[in-house]
């Protein structure tokens, strides 16, 4: 029996909100590539997102159908609720072969089984997982379709959460506690990077005395010492000094859903300059957090944040976070609305976010972050952990 993480009337909502859209750009047909846009309609959860994969919805059809390598198709029976017809496995000579033959070659006769095969059909263009290659095979597999970049059509259905999803990221939210309690605890003078990442991970996946974590979809980001200015690095050998900032970003997981964090500390007594910094950034924070409300806007968040900054003649000019959610590597967000100039989406209820403002300068940096859910009475932050510069 497939193991059940929503009810199924939450993935028909889903659905059902995913073919609104579609009959809104007059398509006949949409594949999904991306692992957590497959995940979201389906439940499909597994590592198997190196080789080709997707889902493809219709409109006349009510379950979604799955297509993956062969050895994955018990995974598809594991994880989702979809009926036999509509697993759809291809054989192993499909994958990295050195033949004349493609996973997209299945893909094109199970379109054209589902009678789409002239239709307008909707593909994931800019999705990590789909390729150059896997589109010139279904142009060539296919010459009477019609192909529409719908690269991001999934991803706005799942900006709003429902309170199911809240709750796992709320769990996460647990677990980022935790997890950042055991990376603060470890670093100290003399200790190698590696050592903090251990502590780190080992508490994601731990996760709390209730539940377990899963794996993120970003590594932890741990630079330090002359590194701090630069925010996506991970950890070395190499072992903290007194002096050395350090940033760490990390998230726990709860059924593929996310609730970053991140926070700064330093090695010894932080000089005043850097503390002082570190004020400005959580004063900023937090005056962004005050202006996040339904019916603002995305960049109406980030002018509180530049606004309060510009006070102290500092300038950034880079976004200060993104919606996110639901994700598997390389990332946790969902690639639409961002906290940033120019971003004139509408705050609603549910919407999801990790604002992360840092400022960066020649010699350290510091990060703060927080993820925040927007309710009616404005944002509500996930995590409940100090605001603020640590020491060790």
């Amino acid at each position: 029996m497939p193991s059940a993480v929503f009810d199924s009337s939450e993935y028909e909502r889903r659905i059902a909100r995913t073919k609104e859209r579609m009959a809104e750009r007059e398509l006949d047909a949409l594949f999904v590539s991306d692992p957590a846009n497959m995940n979201y309609l389906t439940g499909y959860d597994g590592w198997s997102f190196y080789v080709h994969q997707g889902v493809v919805v219709t409109q006349d059809r009510d379950e979604p159908v799955w297509v993956g390598r062969d050895m994955d198709g018990n995974g598809a029976r594991a994880t989702t609720s979809l009926g036999e017809e509509s697993i759809r496995p291809y054989s192993d000579d499909h994958v990295q072969s050195p033949h004349d033959l493609h996973p997209m070659d299945f893909v094109a006769a199970v379109l054209e089984d589902l009678g789409v095969a002239d239709g307008r059909i909707g593909l994931e263009m800019d999705a990590y997982y789909f390729t150059a290659k896997s589109y010139t095979r279904l142009q060539q597999n296919l010459p009477e379709a019609e192909f529409e970049d719908t690269t991001l059509l999934v991803n706005w259905v799942r900006i709003k959460k429902s309170d199911a999803e809240l709750e796992y990221m709320r769990q996460a939210a647990r677990i980022s506690e935790n997890a950042m309690d055991a990376g603060l605890d470890t670093i100290a003078e003399g200790v190698p990077e590696y050592e903090a990442a251990e502590a780190i991970y080992s508490t994601l996946i731990d996760g709390t005395e209730e539940y377990g974590g899963d794996y993120p979809s970003i590594v932890p980001l741990m630079p330090s010492g002359d590194h701090t200015g630069t925010p996506h690095l991970t950890w070395t050998d190499r072992r903290f000094e007194n002096g050395d900032p350090v940033i760490i970003e990390l998230s726990g997981c709860r059924h593929r859903y996310h609730s970053p964090l991140a926070r700064t500390t330093y090695v010894g007594d932080p000089p005043e300059e850097m503390q002082y910094r570190a004020e400005i950034v959580v004063e900023g924070i937090e005056a962004a957090l005050d202006a996040a409300e339904p019916g603002v806007t995305a960049e109406a968040v980030e002018k509180a944040w530049r606004d309060t900054i510009a006070k102290y003649d500092i300038e950034k000019k880079d976004r200060i976070g993104y919606s996110m959610g639901l994700g598997y590597p390389p990332d946790w967000g969902e690639h639409t609305a961002s906290l940033r100039p120019g971003d004139e989406t509408v705050l609603e209820e549910n919407m999801t976010f990790h604002m992360i403002p840092g400022l960066w300068f020649d010699d350290f940096g510091v990060e703060l972050s927080e993820t925040f859910v927007v309710t009616s009475n404005g944002a509500e932050t996930l995590a409940n952990f100090p605001r603020e510069l640590f020491s060790t």
